[in-house]
């Protein structure tokens, strides 16, 4: 009987031992790409679309075979437009999960919301957006624009283009157009913009009462000088604001008005006359002639089944950042975090306008900057573009706090925020 029970239970125990064994092993069959965009709430009108963006990256991925011999799974969340549920939503993917990289986040704040867990778990993040600057991190790669890849240069086009004299600074009220602003400020005075001739104004998102505010800029803009207005409104402000500009009979032509923030998904279904001639400061544009850009809007409008959906400027920096991420990982024969930090520096890969995108030792990119004149059918006309591309500057060279500050997280210094005058690295770094 006892043998019996041996011989019996045998094929169980080794039944038991291949599960043990099997189920890591199965675990690792994909490599997890974790995809952190707002699918409700007030930000998923555009996040919603770069969550499509890295759907359609990592499918096209594995019809290349893949990478390291893996195939690629996207792990989409949905942080809701809720900043502290991004934190919470991050720390799902990289601990539960077990995602080897994220690509996500739009706003600012849920930027800055997650920063701390990526840094902690020391995972990675690409970051999509254009933003204020003033920041960098060895676990974050920033795709989108820094200030002097956009607003630095389009007022330098508004004043040797256009001849403004007087500016109008008009943000929604959060940190990037704070920042962002607090950098225009700084870069308008010193070259000589008297303090008379800068007005500066914040409203909260989602602001639809600009009656008042347009009365001012109108009012200002009379002074018999040339003015402008830089905007960084957000979202669905823009679209009262431009359409009480038309009320009060204010044309492009009287006071040109240059966004960070419009782009081809906000102008997607709304009524584009009111914006016509006014400008935007992007680093790509759908209507950028180039083959590389034809075969991406082909591959976009055959995986989303939509001829009608648009491209946009995240969409490339989504582009690029997933073809940096891939070309590091074959690099460095891993998708371990710190062996990519390492290994991504000086990975080159094209942009969508022709030319190519090279990470830089501080986590920022190379980037063209183009300046674009809306058009009635919700597509920009390039007027005006860089003749090569831009190093992303971490820190401003505007800001008292910034200008001695760099980062560089390669060998010797690997440190975000490196005060070259003291010597002294007082960010955070690999120790």
């Amino acid at each position: 009987m006892t043998n019996f029970r041996r011989i019996t239970l045998m094929p169980t125990m080794v039944a038991a031992l291949m599960v043990i064994f099997i189920m890591p092993v199965r675990a690792e069959d994909t490599i997890k790409v974790g995809v952190l965009h707002s699918l409700s709430g007030t930000m998923a009108i555009s996040e919603t679309t770069l969550k499509d963006t890295m759907l359609m990256l990592v499918e096209e991925q594995n019809k290349k075979g893949g990478l390291l011999g893996k195939k690629l799974e996207a792990v989409v969340v949905d942080p809701a437009s809720n900043w502290p549920l991004f934190a919470e939503k991050a720390r799902e993917l990289i601990e539960k999960n077990q995602v080897d990289v994220v690509f996500g986040c739009w706003t600012s704040v849920s930027r800055k919301s997650v920063l701390p867990v990526f840094e902690e778990l020391n995972s990675l993040l690409f970051y999509p957006v254009q933003y204020e600057g003033e920041e960098s991190s060895k676990n974050v790669f920033y795709t989108g624009a820094a200030p002097n890849q956009q607003a630095i240069p389009a007022v330098d086009y508004l004043m040797k283009e256009i001849g403004a004299k007087r500016w109008v600074l008009a943000g929604t009220d959060y940190v990037y157009p704070r920042t962002t602003n607090k950098i225009l400020e700084a870069y308008l005075k010193a070259k000589g913009v008297a303090d008379a001739d800068i007005m500066i104004n914040y409203t909260p998102f989602g602001h639809s009462d600009w009656q008042s505010i347009v009365s001012d800029v109108k009012k200002f803009g009379s002074a018999g000088k040339k003015t402008a207005v830089v905007s960084t409104i957000n979202g669905d402000a823009n679209v009262p604001f431009y359409k009480e500009l038309g009320n009060q009979g204010i044309s492009a032509e009287d006071i040109p008005v240059i966004a960070f923030s419009v782009g081809e998904e906000e102008l997607s279904g709304i009524d584009t006359g009111p914006l016509v001639g006014h400008l935007a400061a992007w680093n790509y544009f759908m209507s950028v002639e180039a083959d590389i850009n034809d075969a991406f809007i082909d591959s976009w409008a055959e995986f989303i089944k939509d001829e009608e959906r648009v491209t946009n400027d995240p969409m490339e920096a989504h582009y690029i950042g997933f073809n940096m991420w891939v070309e590091a990982v074959k690099k460095a024969g891993t998708t371990d975090a710190t062996a990519v930090q390492n290994a991504i520096v000086g990975v080159s890969v094209p942009n969508l306008s022709g030319g190519t995108a090279t990470m830089m030792p501080n986590h920022h990119i190379t980037k063209p900057v183009l300046i674009g004149e809306i058009q009635d059918d919700g597509q920009f006309d390039t007027v005006w573009q860089t003749s090569g591309t831009v190093v992303g500057d971490a820190w401003s060279d505007f800001l008292p706090g910034s200008k001695d500050i760099t980062a560089d997280w390669m060998a010797p210094l690997v440190c975000g925020n490196y005060n070259i005058k003291t010597g002294k690295c007082s960010g955070q770094n690999y120790e």
